[in-house]
């Protein structure tokens, strides 16, 4: 799998100090709303993430809603707050390492959300499966609207909950620089029927390990702009 380079540990400033490289990010990847992030899916991604990105960290989390009795989540308004909690802690746990916020589906749009607040400096977001079409089928861009940090979607293009026409018309609306990375044949978990694979004489690992090397790339022009 290719990744960026390995962050320089430390670098003298111009007054003779050495100080924290700020090439090494760190990722909060939050999971979707219906498996926890112990789940097999967040737990591929995130050590697929962690190499790729060679990232000092990747954090992941359960929001609140998740213990106990199982039950729906909330609106994503009202996990703002305890997703930001995490990316301050982890602020300040790396200081000096740009913030990278990752997530699935319903975690990306909660990130999203959490890019955008006055008191929040992430350098880019990344967005697997972001879920564009509400229960009703409403277009939901006003989020992604509102971003100005660099965003990478990651979409599968039989992702009903994200129709890719949709998805560029938004992306031409945004005011964040953003990317778009398609795994053919991929639902909103990126799974590709057998069928599919078979015809195109690919497997799953190759479509994923393609999408982690395009966030890969996405990521290292970020840090570099």
């Amino acid at each position: 799998m290719d990744s960026l380079p390995p962050a320089k540990r430390r670098r003298e400033s111009k007054d003779g100090e050495i100080e924290a490289s700020t090439l090494s990010p760190v990722v909060i990847f939050a999971h979707g709303a219906g498996a926890p992030s112990s789940s097999d899916w967040m737990q591929r991604w995130k050590n697929m993430l962690k190499e790729a990105l060679h990232a000092v960290d990747v954090v992941t989390f359960d929001y609140p809603y998740m213990s106990g009795k199982k039950r729906a989540p909330p609106k994503a308004e009202k996990l703002v707050e305890f997703h930001s909690n995490i990316v301050k802690e982890t602020a300040t746990k790396y200081p000096g390492h740009p913030v990278i916020l990752a997530g699935k589906s319903m975690g990306s749009r909660v990130g999203c959300m959490v890019a955008s607040m006055k008191d929040i400096n992430v350098s880019a977001v990344v967005c697997l499966g972001y879920p564009l079409k509400g229960i009703n089928g409403a277009v939901r861009d006003e989020t992604l609207l509102q971003l100005t940090v660099p965003t990478m979607f990651v979409q599968g293009s039989k992702d009903g909950l994200c129709p890719l026409e949709k998805v560029e018309a938004t992306r031409k609306k945004m005011k964040a620089p953003n990317e778009l990375h398609v795994i053919n044949g991929g639902d909103h978990s990126f799974k590709i029927a057998k069928k599919h694979l078979q015809a195109n004489s690919s497997t799953q690992h190759e479509a994923e390990d393609v999408a982690v090397k395009a966030i890969a790339a996405f990521i290292s022009r970020s840090l570099e702009g």
